[in-house]
């Protein structure tokens, strides 16, 4: 299975006859329209005014460099926050605040500087939409993930790359993400690599800063000992996230109640093939966007003096 391009450059990959790429297109269909009005309150009097107002804002916010005339980059705040300009704010110095406060992990979130995570196919994008139009994230947190060849900082850094490509798109903007963590084979070495520190970062990372809507964590195939595990994020969980992190088990038919099975693999439960779209494959296209997601990296508070 390899990358191949269309005719304007973009990459992407056939699998299963789909034709799977970053949609940067603009919304145009009906289901995503509608759902952005429903569920977002996304007109084109609240566009106008939630840029107008965020726009404001920034303004004041000197020492903080985005694109602020940039109205897709606004628009990745503002929909997750459901155009108000007040919550996009508050979600932008977070997002920029919390790189700022961890460089260790967020500095240098383009391709050419995150390989490892990909190259051992850890962390896939790369799948059809669920019915809900959904991006899907595979984490593989089990027998595919060895410390010592893939680090924890590395896959938390794919993971971060992984979002920051899918934030662009207006379609995941609109609909948000759903993770499948397949924790076959989970062994105590590797909850040995999780400490309450780390584990309050990215909880804080996910609740507070990231601006994409995570509509489900599916933790599937997982082993006792997961138990272990969960107790390190348990106590940093607000009850929001909390209920949206589902424990499958090896019920496959489980998954399936909140997944449909096109846009599942056969391994847990759906009718794609196993033969999934490579690690090296989705990191060849992220490379594709390196330019632009070393722009994006390039954003944030210029000082320690952010408010």
């Amino acid at each position: 299975m390899s990358l191949q391009f269309e005719s304007d450059g973009t990459p992407f990959v056939i699998w299963a006859e789909h034709k799977i790429k970053l949609e940067k297109m603009p919304i145009t269909e009906d289901f995503y329209v509608k759902k952005a009005r429903s569920e977002l309150r996304e007109t084109p009097e609240n566009i106008e005014n939630g840029l107008k107002d965020l726009r404001n804002l920034l303004k004041n916010e000197s020492n903080l460099f985005i694109p602020i005339d940039d109205d897709e980059f606004l628009l990745k705040f503002l929909r997750p926050s459901k155009f108000y300009a007040e919550s996009a704010f508050k979600r932008i110095q977070a997002y920029y605040k919390f790189r700022l406060s961890h460089k260790d992990y967020c500095q240098d979130l383009y391709p050419s500087s995150i390989r490892v995570a990909f190259d051992h196919s850890i962390i896939s994008i790369l799948s059809p939409r669920d019915q809900e139009g959904r991006r899907i994230m595979f984490v593989e947190s089990g027998e595919r993930w060895n410390p010592r060849d893939v680090p924890l900082r590395e896959v938390f850094r794919g993971v971060q790359l992984g979002l920051e490509a899918a934030m662009v798109e207006p379609r995941t903007q609109v609909c948000g993400v759903v993770v499948v963590l397949d924790m076959k084979g989970l062994s105590f070495t590797q909850i040995m690599q999780f400490t309450p520190s780390f584990a309050k970062m990215v909880v804080d990372w996910i609740q507070d800063c990231i601006p994409i809507r995570l509509k489900g964590v599916h933790i599937v195939n997982q082993p006792y000992i997961f138990n272990m595990l969960f107790a390190i994020f348990k106590p940093f969980l607000r009850q929001k996230l909390r209920s949206r992190i589902h424990f499958h088990g090896y019920d496959k038919k489980s998954l399936l109640k909140h997944i449909h099975e096109d846009a599942l693999m056969k391994r847990v439960g759906g009718s794609l093939p196993d033969d999934e779209i490579s690690g090296e494959v989705l990191w060849k296209m992220l490379y594709h966007y390196e330019d632009n997601l070393k722009r994006s990296d390039s954003y944030g508070y210029i000082s320690n003096n952010n408010k």
